[in-house]
Parts: C-alpha cells; sequence; structure tokens
C-alpha cells in the first residue's frame, strides 16, 4: 500500500487540517489558552477574597460597572467564578486530555493511518473553537458574563432579568456549550469507530494499551452525556427566550413582578445536568488514568499489574459514572431512599478506582525505577486522586453531605480529584510524548523544578479548603470580613493566596520549557524510552500517515518489560514472536 501525500499549502496543513496529529496539537494549544485564561480569573478571586476593599484602578477601567472605582462587586466576583469554572472544565479538562493526546496518539497506538472520519475531527476542532470564542464573547456583552456559576441552575438562569450577566451572557453561555456539545459528540463517534475499526492486525482488545481503552471508554461517556447536556440546554433556551416552563415554576416573584411561568421545576435541570455532569467527572480523569497506566509501567521497567483488572475497572468507572449522579443533589430534599440507593453506588464506584490505585502500587512495587519528569508527574497523578478521592468518601454520605455541600470542603475535594489530578496527567503525558511530537527532549532540570512547585504548591493550595470547610466557611462568597464567625479564618484564605500566585508563577517555567524546547531541546531518538507501544516505532515527528503506508503487525502485548530470557528488558510490540526466546 502507497503512503497518502501529505497536503500541500500552510491552510490546508496546518490551519484546516484532516491530519489527525495536527488536530490533536490543535486541541492542546486551545486547552492551553483556555488554562491562561481559568488561572488568571482564578487569581483575580483569590486577590479579591483576601483584599475585598482594596482599589485596583485596571478593574474600573476593565469592568465600569461591575468594579466602580476599582472595587470589585459581588457580582463580578460570581461571574468570574462561572467563567473559570465553565473554562477549566470544558475547555481544559474535557478538551486536553482526550481531544489533544487522544486524537494525536490513538490512532498511532491502534496501528491506524488517521482516524476513522478525517473531515469529521476536522470539524470537531473549528467547532470546538467556536464554542470557546463564543464563551469568551461573554465577557464583553452588555451586563457582561452569567454568574450562576458553571452548574447554571435555574431559575436564576432561566430569567434574563435575575440579575447582571443573565441576560446576552447568560444566552451565550447556553449556545456556547450547546456548540460544544456538537463537537464533542462528533469526536466520541470518531473515536469509538477508529478504535473498533482500525485496529491493526494482531492489535486485540486485549494487546490495546490502558491509554487507548481509557480513550474509548472517554468516548463512551461523551456519547452518551453530552447528548443529554445538549438537550438540556436547548430546553433552557427555550425558558429564557420562548416563554416555555420547563425549569422555571409558577408563581416565581423577580423585582416585584410574578413571572408568567407555571409548572416547571428547577430540579428537573439539576437532574439532566448532573446525569451529564457526574461522567464528566470521568471525562476528565480517565485518560489521565490511562497515561499514568502507560508512564508508570515504562519507567519502573515493569508490565502493568493486573492488565486485565485494570481494563474491567476502566469499563466499571465508565458505566457506573452514570448511576451515581445524584450523589451531587442530596441537598435538593430527595427521598431518603433514594439518598441511599445513590450513596451506595457511589461507594461502589470507589472499587474500580481502588483497584486501579493497588494496581499501580504494583506496578511500581520491586521495579527499576527511573525518576524521570514524566514519572514524577504520574506519581503526583496517583497521590492526588487518592487524596482527593478519600474527601469524596466523606461527601458520599447524605448526613455528612448536608453540612458540607455548601462549603470549601467540596471546593478542595473536586479540584484536587477532578481538577489538579488531571492536570497532572496533562503533565505527564506532555513530558512523555513531547519527544514523539516534535522530535526533541523537553529539559528534565526544568521539569522537575517545575513538577516539585506545583506539587507543593496544588496541596498547599487545596488541602486547607477541606479545613475551611470543616469550620463552616460557605463557598461562593466573595467577601469573608463581614461575618465574625469566618474572622480566624481569613488567615487560611491569605496563605491559600499567597499558595495560589507561587503556582501560577511556577508555570512559567513549564511554559519556556515548552516553547524553548520545541526549537532548541536536545535531539530525540526514535525510542527515548525504551518503551514498547507503537508510536515508538515511527520517525518523531510521525509522518503524515504515520507508518509510510507500510501496516504493522504486533505480536505482543503493551507492556512486555523486564521479561526472563529477552536481549533487552522490553520487548516491543511488533517485535517477532522470537525476540524473547532463549
Amino acid at each position: 500500500m502507497h503512503a497518502h501525500h501529505a497536503p500541500q499549502g500552510f491552510v490546508r496543513k496546518y490551519i484546516f487540517s484532516v491530519d489527525h496529529k495536527v488536530i490533536g496539537i490543535q486541541y492542546y494549544f486551545l486547552a492551553l489558552f483556555s488554562v491562561l485564561v481559568g488561572m488568571s480569573l482564578s487569581l483575580l478571586m483569590r486577590f479579591h477574597m483576601v483584599n475585598p476593599d482594596v482599589k485596583v484602578a485596571w478593574f474600573a477601567h476593565l469592568w465600569p460597572t461591575a468594579a466602580q472605582g476599582g472595587i470589585m462587586t459581588p457580582e463580578l466576583y460570581l461571574s468570574l467564578m462561572t467563567m473559570h469554572g465553565t473554562i477549566m472544565v470544558f475547555f481544559v479538562l474535557t478538551t486536553a486530555p482526550q481531544s489533544g493526546f487522544g486524537n494525536y496518539f490513538l490512532p498511532i497506538q491502534i496501528g491506524a493511518e488517521d482516524m476513522a472520519f478525517p473531515v469529521l475531527n476536522m470539524l470537531s476542532f473549528w467547532t470546538t473553537f467556536v464554542a470557546l470564542v463564543v464563551m469568551v464573547s461573554a465577557f464583553f456583552v452588555q451586563g457582561g458574563a452569567p454568574l450562576s456559576g458553571w452548574t447554571t441552575y435555574p431559575p436564576l438562569s432561566a430569567i434574563p432579568s435575575a440579575g447582571p450577566g443573565e441576560g446576552l451572557g447568560q444566552t451565550l453561555w447556553i449556545v456556547s456549550i450547546a456548540i460544544f456539545c456538537f463537537a464533542s459528540l462528533m469526536g466520541a463517534i470518531n473515536f469509538i469507530a477508529t478504535l473498533i475499526d482500525l485496529r491493526c492486525q494482531g492489535m486485540s482488545l486485549m494487546r490495546l494499551p490502558l491509554t487507548c481503552w481509557t480513550w474509548f471508554v472517554t468516548a463512551i461517556l461523551a456519547l452518551l452525556g453530552f447528548a443529554v447536556l445538549l438537550a438540556a440546554g436547548v430546553l433552557l433556551i427555550l425558558d429564557r427566550s420562548a416563554g416555555t416552563s420547563f425549569f422555571v415554576p409558577g408563581g416565581l416573584m423577580v423585582s416585584d413582578q410574578i413571572l408568567n411561568h407555571k409548572g416547571g421545576s428547577p430540579l428537573l435541570w439539576q437532574h439532566l445536568f448532573w446525569f451529564f455532569g457526574h461522567p464528566e467527572v470521568y471525562i476528565a480523569i480517565l485518560p489521565g488514568m490511562g497515561v499514568t497506566s502507560q508512564i508508570l509501567s515504562t519507567f519502573a521497567r515493569k508490565p502493568v499489574f493486573g492488565y486485565r483488572a485494570m481494563v474491567y475497572a476502566i469499563l466499571g468507572i465508565g458505566f457506573l459514572g452514570f448511576l451515581v449522579w445524584g450523589h451531587h443533589m442530596f441537598m435538593s430534599g430527595m427521598s431518603p431512599y433514594s439518598a441511599m440507593a445513590f450513596s451506595v453506588l457511589t461507594m461502589a464506584i470507589g472499587v474500580p478506582s481502588a483497584i486501579k490505585t493497588f494496581n499501580w502500587i504494583g506496578t511500581l512495587w520491586g521495579g527499576k525505577i527511573h525518576y524521570t519528569t514524566a514519572m514524577m508527574f504520574a506519581l503526583g497523578f496517583v497521590s492526588l486522586f487518592v487524596t482527593g478521592g478519600l474527601s469524596g468518601i466523606f461527601l458520599g454520605q447524605p448526613a455528612l453531605d448536608l453540612y458540607f455541600h455548601d462549603t470549601y470542603f467540596v471546593v478542595g475535594h473536586f479540584h484536587m480529584i477532578m481538577g489538579v489530578a488531571a492536570i497532572f496527567g496533562m503533565f505527564a503525558g506532555t513530558f512523555y510524548w513531547f519527544p514523539k511530537m516534535y522530535g526533541r527532549m523537553m529539559n528534565e532540570t526544568l521539569g522537575k523544578i517545575h513538577f516539585y512547585a506545583t506539587f507543593v504548591g496544588v496541596y498547599a493550595i487545596f488541602t486547607p479548603m477541606h479545613y475551611l470547610g470543616i469550620a463552616g466557611n460557605p463557598r461562593r462568597y466573595s467577601d469573608f470580613t463581614n461575618f465574625d464567625f469566618l474572622g480566624k479564618l481569613l488567615p487560611v484564605h491569605t496563605f491559600m493566596t499567597h499558595a495560589a500566585y507561587f503556582t501560577a508563577a511556577a508555570q512559567i517555567l513549564f511554559f519556556f520549557n515548552l516553547f524553548w524546547s520545541m526549537k532548541y531541546g536536545k535531539k530525540a531518538p526514535i525510542n527515548p524510552w525504551n518503551a514498547t507501544t507503537l508510536e515508538w516505532t515511527v520517525p518523531s515527528p510521525p509522518p503524515f500517515d504515520n507508518f509510510g503506508g507500510h501496516h504493522p503487525i504486533v505480536n505482543h502485548g503493551p507492556y512486555e518489560y523486564s521479561v526472563p530470557g529477552a536481549p533487552r528488558d522490553f520487548i516491543m510490540q511488533t517485535d517477532p514472536v522470537e525476540t524473547h526466546a532463549e
């Protein structure tokens, strides 16, 4: 079979490209831009929380109405919080691990030349790009960005007159998420079809790298979850624009006016949103689990402990992820019997997560561990995943959640297990696959300094939040100085704010390392890590059709390290069967 010809011209090669590798890099840099925006918003929030009365001149220039005199209003704080959460969850955590790394490496790891539907792949990225543009534009319209939170609960989000930002800004938010849902559905169909139909000869399901399994299950979660969110978004727009009453109850009064709605249920939105929202947690974290499994095995020079159990745990997480959405709604007044059922299922989903954690430890046990930067971030992922998961056990109990639900305990929990853990997975994947993507090595010394600074920083930010929650510190408040019972907690907020500044500053090292290494990094060999999977059999960076017209034949599993009798401590998946015989 002859190799495909690469597209000619800058536009077809780098902008409207159908090459899965270019599209993966486009997704990665879209997420990189989004994380800068989201991180900047979080720093503004943290600054205001510890300096609520400080006048900042450029605040008044940026937000003439919402920050008159240079002091941030509570409404502006809530709009920053809403956009921070939305951009980080959708355009960073959902985008980089799955659409970025997944697009680039899934076809290569299964021995395919491209994704199943290359044009659909291109459309998926540019639809995501349009969604981001629409979302960011909400900052610049009259009234500003919405203030209903990233969960955009009605009736606040369903009534345009409910507050600043709830007019055009909220409409743009909903339209953006609807567009994002379309893009995610296109991507999910592509991932599923690619893995099922395009595996090369010998690549059975039980020879797939665990990264491919996590991208596959994540695509299934996205296909089922984003379809529900899209439907919910359409209903919410109808409530706002067409006078329907899906989510707005009758008799509701806003600004001394009784609204002409009847029969709607705000809880219906919660059910629809969280039916998507809890699988979304695993859409963010599952690819990181796959990357971590890959890296731990590679740098421990050992096979993944319990490969089949890991696969079934991934499938179990995907299945149970759709059965636990009610634990986000213990405060909603649901039947205690429903709450008990959701609580039991929430505890059950901890079982496959524990299997993965113990198998990671088993993979490391007795290994010849190489402490590369990628390995350090993978170990950091395991640490953050376990720490964040432990606090989830408390929130899975309805009696405890009634107290913790509206406190900083929840903020600390989901930032650790969903936010920071997933981002550590992205860092690990970046350092691991950068040599393949760009043909150069990232600087290991800078990488390790960045790791230690970030690891210490995120624990310094989010661990104290659990103690604030136990003390009853409510979340979503922009100013704690007016509450006597919170006065003693202000030094903790000050400490967390300085930790946030430190952690944000540490990311400068990563950005410098990333862009500097693209041009000046040390030239990378084809397989710098002595790894076993198919991406390490092709040149760096890979050619347009990945394998130069030659279809690989897979003879081995993905993690055959330290095989007794083998001439070296790893066996490539494409090595002949006789390679490991004495």
